[in-house]
């Protein structure tokens, strides 16, 4: 078999290290690594060239460290055998596996976090940040999407922000069936949440505003983000129509992740955020950001 051929084979099988590995024998085979000091170099030592290529393998080098944080489910407070702990008895004859199934959730909730459309970035006040007609071409876009996943959503929550309120209106023509209430909502309006880690340059809000701001939208998120209640029967589909940072921060917090790490992430315009929440405490994220179902030319990010 030819040199060129046997090349390829390698490389089919094992990929560009083995063709290295290859490349150096083949070298090492005509002579091009010499001789130091009148004796041949070891074949083993003239493979150190490969070393840059190749880090050192072991076991550990190769598995992920854990953080050592196990998963917190009572992280809402909610956890039915947190909740009966410790709780008095009226009847001495109660049976406590009974109470606690009792109190035990049995419905999944979805939320769908829905970042407002582009707006006016030149007002001077909130209500002369409208959207623009962009803005609003990317709400019906959004409205028409929830419409196509066909589900029957319960509720459509907003942010009293203009930017936001007017995405809801466009948005709440497109929810299927009769009865969806829309609740407007002063927590979920955009702020600090928490200093992000890392540090960016471009934005530094005063810490009397990571203070104010990060107590209410951590408000907004024990609010909203938690597990069925016991009385729920069936999983509930519920939109909530709010801003970047506080979507993000959501995100970090449902999933245990570090809260100073919600900057790292980017959410496109009229986007969807889509989280899970089982009964059992259980936390799971569906889409960050969503935002295939409009076309490249609409897509923004302010």
């Amino acid at each position: 078999m030819s040199y060129r051929k046997t090349l390829k084979l390698i490389c089919g099988f094992a990929g560009g290290s083995a063709v290295l590995v290859f490349a150096a024998a083949a070298a090492d085979s005509r002579g091009f690594f010499g001789d130091r000091g009148g004796e041949r170099v070891s074949r083993w030592s003239r493979f150190a060239v490969l070393q840059a290529a190749q880090p050192a393998w072991s076991p550990a080098s190769h598995t992920p460290t854990p953080t050592g944080h196990a998963w917190d489910f009572n992280w809402d407070k909610r956890d039915p055998s947190a909740l009966t702990n410790g709780k008095k008895k009226e009847n001495a004859t109660e049976d406590p596996t009974s109470e606690q199934n009792n109190s035990k959730p049995k419905a999944t909730r979805n939320i769908l976090l829905i970042r407002h459309s582009q707006y006016n970035l030149s007002g001077n006040s909130d209500k002369e940040k409208i959207l623009t007609p962009l803005g609003r071409e990317q709400a019906e876009l959004t409205g028409q999407r929830l419409a196509a996943l066909g589900l029957k959503y319960d509720v459509l929550i907003h942010s009293s922000m203009t930017r936001a309120t007017e995405t809801a209106n466009i948005i709440s023509k497109y929810i299927p069936g009769p009865g969806v209430e829309l609740v407007r909502c002063d927590l979920l309006r955009e702020g600090a949440p928490i200093e992000p880690v890392p540090p960016v340059t471009h934005w530094k809000p005063d810490a009397v505003q990571y203070h104010e701001d990060g107590a209410r939208i951590e408000a907004a998120f024990r609010r909203y983000i938690h597990r069925a209640d016991p009385k729920q029967k069936e999983d509930s589909y519920e939109i909530i129509v709010c801003h970047a940072n506080v979507i993000r921060y959501f995100v970090c917090r449902a999933l245990q992740f570090p809260p100073e790490g919600w900057l790292r992430m980017g959410l496109n315009n009229g986007s969807i955020t889509w989280l899970t929440i089982r009964p059992s405490g259980r936390v799971a994220l569906r889409t960050l950001g969503d935002a295939g179902f409009m076309p490249a030319d609409k897509l923004t990010r302010t």
